[in-house]
């Protein structure tokens, strides 16, 4: 039998999973979950072994993510490739209002 004084382990399942609106898991999922709570023991993004004096630490709180961080930091944004992206989309909608004057003046408009 497992010596709870040792910790708790505080797991996120839902990380690396298909994102869906139903609380469903599949068995690799669940075998994923079982695996890790039988180790007991962190696994990055995914869970934490917290000692009870951490949980102390934290009032109590067992709110996972304050255990487990699963932040992902965002890629970083090509300013320049954004910015000629935007001026050739300028570029072409400049061409399409000049085309449409065109139009309108052939109508009378």
């Amino acid at each position: 039998m497992r010596d709870w004084s040792a910790g708790k382990a505080l797991l996120r399942p839902g990380t690396g999973f298909p994102a869906t609106n139903q609380n469903q898991l599949g068995s690799e999922q669940i075998a994923k979950i079982v695996a890790t709570y039988q180790a007991f023991k962190t696994v990055d993004k995914y869970a934490y072994r917290a000692t009870f004096d951490e949980i102390k630490e934290n009032d109590f709180n067992l709110n996972i993510p304050r255990y487990v961080d699963t932040f992902e930091p965002e890629k970083p944004v090509n300013l320049k490739a954004v910015q000629k992206e935007i001026d050739d989309r300028e570029n072409q909608l400049a061409g399409v209002r000049k085309q449409m004057a065109g139009y309108l003046k052939e109508l009378g408009l």
